[in-house]
């Protein structure tokens, strides 16, 4: 097992953890410096001193990044047992940070995630940030997660090449391996662990706006692909109901366009093209277009008919339904 911690620009409590690990453990730890730079050089030479083993960044790129170098240097180190990878600003505990290991060795193939429970004196931006990432990520796969921004994580050996592969760079990585994880075959288990927050949790160096877009990006993708269809499918109909003095034949023909349009970019560009042949997944996907036809109308007509909702405010609610719905059946059925 090696314990791996990226790290950027890090204090004293990088160094807290490595000496509270080596109090309970001789577990190999790799830290990847993400481009510090010298001010921070003498920590790192610290760490080497303790007997861990330091990879570099020339500049930073980003946690995704450090993650994956070193994922590829256990792989290539031929580590037969797994990894644990931990946040460098003390907010993993080292007990904690060994029941995440144990779980590996029993859960093999699984993303193993130190849960934390949220309880007590937590800062607003984590507690509402992993929220609204909890509830988009349960409503878009179908699967609650207690913590999807969790940095303590352990994984087997045998999962290392899939993990190099999955996109992202950034904090963005972490969710995107979790949004992968299913359609690749690795199922989740959560393990309870404490929250620690020093100081506010100012040393972290998550930024609330870029890397929230980041995580967001999937969901901002299908969004953009939405609205494209939404614009296509006004402009089609305008143009075809002048060709053809038709309004049904219009309201048909931009309907066939858009939406083929819309599943090009859906399998292509949203949700990565996926192995999905066109042959199994068009018919799921006008499957699922006439579903949210029929859901449109029924949900439409419950909150402005039967509970008497205003038709602005009960045609935005049912947009924002069918949006979450439309997404988590495409990313499981139809690509």
């Amino acid at each position: 097992m090696t314990i791996l911690i990226p790290s950027y620009e890090p204090d004293e409590r990088l160094l807290g953890l490595i000496h509270d690990l080596r109090e309970v453990t001789d577990t190999p730890i790799l830290i990847v410096d993400d481009g510090s730079g010298d001010k921070y050089s003498g920590i790192f030479q610290s760490a080497r001193k303790a007997g861990c083993t330091v990879l570099t960044h020339e500049e930073n790129k980003g946690k995704g990044c450090a993650l994956k170098t070193g994922f590829q240097y256990i792989k290539r180190a031929g580590d037969a047992d797994g990894v644990v990878c931990a946040d460098s600003d003390g907010q993993h505990l080292p007990y904690d940070i060994l029941r995440i290991a144990n779980t590996v060795r029993t859960h093999r193939r699984h993303i193993v995630l130190g849960s934390r429970r949220f309880t007590g004196k937590v800062p607003l931006r984590s507690r509402f940030g992993n929220s609204a990432t909890r509830m988009v990520y349960a409503c878009a796969t179908g699967t609650p997660i207690q913590d999807t921004q969790t940095g303590l994580r352990g994984f087997s050996t045998d999962m290392l090449d899939w993990l190099c592969r999955v996109p992202g760079e950034r904090f963005e990585y972490e969710m995107n391996m979790l949004l992968a994880s299913k359609p690749a075959g690795y199922a989740t288990v959560e393990v309870p662990i404490d929250t620690v927050y020093l100081d506010d949790n100012k040393s972290s160096h998550f930024r609330p706006l870029a890397d929230s877009a980041r995580i967001y990006f999937p969901f901002l993708k299908f969004g953009a692909s939405s609205v494209l269809l939404a614009a296509l499918d006004f402009v089609l109909l305008f143009l075809l109901q002048r060709m053809t003095s038709n309004l049904l034949a219009a309201v048909i023909g931009a309907r066939i366009v858009s939406s083929a349009f819309n599943y090009a970019m859906n399998r292509k560009y949203v949700f990565g093209g996926k192995r999905a042949s066109a042959r199994r997944s068009l018919p799921r996907y006008y499957a699922l277009a006439v579903t949210i036809l029929l859901f449109n109308y029924a949900l439409l007509y419950s909150f402005h008919e039967t509970i008497g909702i205003p038709l602005l405010a009960a045609k935005l609610l049912t947009e924002a339904s069918l949006f979450l719905f439309s997404y988590w059946w495409q990313r499981r059925y139809v690509y």
